[in-house]
């Protein structure tokens, strides 16, 4: 554990619950769901026809800049604004700009961009399907009316990057700057590595973002045959759960070390005490039934943040509705706080399963919660599950037996993140 301290100066978050982290906060203690019918394109006779869209979706609204909207993706629409709202609670902008010039040029090249974003998107092959339709298996008349055909940015619109790029350019932010795509966890990953950066002394501040919008025909329909979607509801740690939901958002925090903070007045709303990291390397979408990927994750960021595992006051655990992961969670957290666990939440069943954006956003609405003393209940929660025993989920709101909270995240190929913050 570093000496130097890494405040969290300023959060931004959008979703299908709302337009940044108290309304989502708000949705959740009121126990609203916006887990509803797909509109994005007929799902008459499909299998799974539920998700958590964001309400009436104005690119406008997200990104103001009409021109962008032609080289970005829905995806980094949801990204920028999520960012931009942390980097304008935070006064990162209106503090650069208060500078004389030589001033504001060193603050550009101390600020950094940390990226996590959904790369593998099957909708972004889509341009290509009304030729390959046309040209009937032909491949050289595909190649023929590719150019006439295809928007000739289709390669700028689907880069994974373009948050970080985007972000760099509207904002002047010239530092040390990463985009990891590592499926639900990348959004987790931003906030350590950034916060990593900042203790290396690789800059003075960050913004860390993670977006996703994996609402599209060809996620829903393969995640549901590899069985890990509902049909219409997710219920986290309940016995009656049979998969998870999609849901599609950007959650973003800005870092700053506590000099940098103090130096300019900064609105500090947080702390991120410590992060971990572990691959249980089984395979692709198998898991431990054991929950050493979590086990191991917490634990280290429990040791990178100098804390007992009694230090954590609430769990926002992944709690991502499908069988194995909840119980393999919940055997994990046996693990690591025995019979003495804090109160343990969820968030995806309100909002849905954010993918890249899910560990980052959950950790804005996480600090949104221990700033009100509130550990929301999980709404949906009715029946307990043998598998999930010892794990103090509740229907209604707990307290929080501390000012830290534990956020766990979980993804593809056996992988798991955990996130300890602390709320100032």
């Amino acid at each position: 554990m570093s000496g130097s301290r890494i405040l969290i100066t300023g959060t931004g978050a959008v979703c299908g619950a709302g337009m940044g982290p108290e309304a989502i906060l708000d949705a959740v203690c009121a126990g609203r769901s916006a887990l509803a019918p797909i509109t994005l394109w007929d799902t008459a006779g499909w299998p799974c026809r539920v998700a958590a869209e964001i309400p009436d979706f104005n690119p406008r609204t997200l990104v103001e800049d009409r021109k962008l909207h032609k080289l970005i993706r829905r995806t980094d629409l949801v990204g920028i604004y999520a960012a931009g709202s942390a980097l304008a609670a935070a006064g990162v902008v209106t503090h650069r700009d208060s500078l004389e010039e030589s001033a504001a040029a060193t603050f550009n090249d101390r600020s950094g961009v940390f990226v996590g974003s959904g790369g593998g998107n099957y909708q972004n092959q889509y341009d290509f399907f009304p030729l390959m339709t046309e040209a009937h298996g032909d491949l050289a008349a595909f190649g023929r009316e590719l150019t006439n055909a295809v928007n000739p940015m289709w390669l700028l619109r689907t880069l994974p990057n373009n948050v970080l790029g985007h972000l760099g350019i509207k904002y002047m932010l010239k530092g040390p700057n990463t985009c990891i795509t590592n499926h639900s966890c990348a959004g987790a990953q931003t906030v350590i590595e950034a916060a990593a950066a900042l203790r290396a002394g690789e800059a003075d501040r960050a913004v860390a973002v993670g977006h996703d919008t994996p609402i599209e025909p060809e996620m829903v329909l393969y995640y549901y045959r590899l069985g890990l979607l509902a049909s219409s509801e997710l219920l986290p740690f309940d016995a009656r759960r049979t998969g998870s939901l999609f849901g599609e958002g950007g959650g973003a925090m800005v870092l700053e070390t506590e000099a940098s903070a103090a130096a300019r007045g900064a609105p500090i709303v947080g702390e991120y005490l410590g992060g971990g990291y572990a691959c249980e390397a089984q395979g692709l979408i198998a898991i431990r039934d054991d929950g050493d990927g979590v086990v191991r994750a917490v634990r280290q960021a429990l040791d990178d943040a100098g804390l007992r595992a009694a230090d954590v006051g609430m769990i926002v655990a992944h709690g991502n509705g499908t069988p194995q992961s909840d119980a393999s969670e919940a055997a994990a957290i046996r693990t690591v706080f025995g019979t003495a666990s804090p109160p343990v939440t969820g968030f995806k069943w309100s909002f849905g399963h954010l993918i890249a954006a899910a560990g980052i956003l959950e950790a804005t609405v996480a600090l949104a919660s221990l700033k009100r003393g509130t550990v929301p209940g999980i709404a949906v929660w009715s029946r307990p599950d043998p598998d999930c025993a010892g794990v103090p989920v509740s229907a209604s709101a707990q307290t929080p037996t501390s000012d830290v909270a534990l956020v766990i995240c979980r993804g593809f190929a056996s992988t798991n993140a955990a996130l300890l913050i602390r709320a100032l």
